[in-house]
């Protein structure tokens, strides 16, 4: 047990960090590694790979997630944004790079390869996003002589267009809504939301006018007959054949013929095998990081900080309920991850960095050491 009478730096993170906040993250991890067990294996074997490729390339990323996000927790506010910069100056980079000299994988230019590894550069991007943004409405509000809204529309600007050209319109489309719940929090009037509300509306339109690949998606989902919905079908099909208990652990159909089994329809091989019980504990898990998370930015007195995990939390929120509300066809298909279940290194690494992140924003902090920041704010 850590004494608070120590003084060195894990004693003063140990007594400062949510502990109740990371336990459920690391629960959630250890999920990620049991359904991976239970969705991956006739993946892997489709594709001529040892049965157990994806799990220990799972565990095999979950090494670095851990060490990324406890040493992300550990970093100040000052350090957070400037870590944030670095990991957006270079994510933007590879962004660009995949964009010029990637693989196309159905249709889109979103990997690219270092040193033999496969990098979605976009997924770093999101929380190294969230927290530049954070920092420009913060500083705008606290400084006069800071343009804070237009240097986040900027930054906005200058992110989703080499995310569409692409073309990743659901990472997008997860950056713009994020983006305007951020400058709804900083303090913006409601007509303003309304208009950023009718903006997001027209630039679905567009996307659905000149995009076939999300006019697909959109009529496949207005209209079943009018495309192919082998996947979304069976996902359906996985929580009524799975009920309230499951099938049992191995015992499901779905994984061996959906090929997004272990990724994007983890949480229907989840309900065929474990039961929509489970389904609800790991739902349950999610909104309990949710509501943590907003709970712990709204009492945080530093506005950088507020609004850099309420930031953090709309990102992870919003990506959970895109993935849950995929598989029970609430929604349009669209290949986004379940935050710490799905399978995919890139995914983990930037999970755990924006967890990171969080973790660090809304320690807690001394009355003095608030004070202080804002003086020296206003000096500069």
């Amino acid at each position: 047990m850590v004494s608070r009478a120590e003084r060195s730096p894990f004693s003063d993170w140990w007594w400062t960090v949510d502990r109740i906040l990371l336990a459920v993250i690391g629960i959630l991890m250890m999920t990620g590694i049991v359904l991976a067990m239970a969705g991956s294996p006739p993946v892997a074997e489709r594709l001529g790979l040892p049965t157990f490729h994806f799990v220990h390339r799972q565990v095999f990323y979950l090494a670095p997630a851990v060490i990324v996000m406890l040493v992300a927790s550990f970093l100040s506010p000052r350090y957070v944004r400037r870590a944030a910069l670095a990991v957006y100056l270079m994510g933007m980079a590879l962004v660009i790079a995949a964009i010029l000299f990637g693989v196309e994988v159905k249709g889109a230019k979103r990997w690219i390869s270092l040193a033999g590894v496969s990098i979605q550069p976009s997924e770093f991007v999101k929380p190294a996003f969230v927290i530049l943004v954070a920092w420009a409405f913060s500083e705008g509000a606290v400084r006069r002589d800071m343009p804070g809204t237009f240097l986040g529309f900027v930054l906005l600007v200058c992110t989703t267009i080499p995310l569409v050209l692409q073309p990743d319109f659901g990472q997008t489309m997860l950056l713009g809504i994020v983006w305007a719940g951020m400058l709804f929090v900083a303090g913006l009037s409601l007509f303003w939301v309304l208009f950023l509300i009718a903006g997001i509306g027209v630039a679905v339109a567009g996307a659905y006018k000149f995009l076939p690949h999300v006019t697909g998606r959109i009529n496949r989902f207005l209209d079943p007959q009018s495309g192919d919905t082998f996947q979304v079908d069976n996902a359906l099909d996985s929580f009524a054949q799975g009920g309230w208990l499951g099938k049992g652990p191995g015992e499901g159909t779905v994984k061996r013929i959906l090929p997004d089994s272990h990724t994007d329809f983890i949480f229907a091989v989840t309900a065929e095998e474990f039961g929509i019980i489970v389904c609800l504990i790991i739902l349950l898990l999610f909104t309990f990081v949710v509501l943590r998370g907003m709970a712990l930015a709204r009492r945080n007195e530093e506005p950088f900080c507020r609004l850099a995990a309420m930031g953090l939390i709309m990102l992870f929120g919003l990506q959970s309920v895109i993935n849950m509300a995929v598989n029970v066809h609430l929604i349009p298909a669209k290949g986004m991850t379940l935050p710490f279940i799905s399978y995919g290194g890139s995914s983990l690494i930037s999970l755990a960095l924006g967890m990171g992140f969080l973790l660090a924003v809304t320690r807690r902090r001394s009355r003095a050491e608030f004070y202080d920041r804002i003086v020296q704010g206003a000096r500069r």
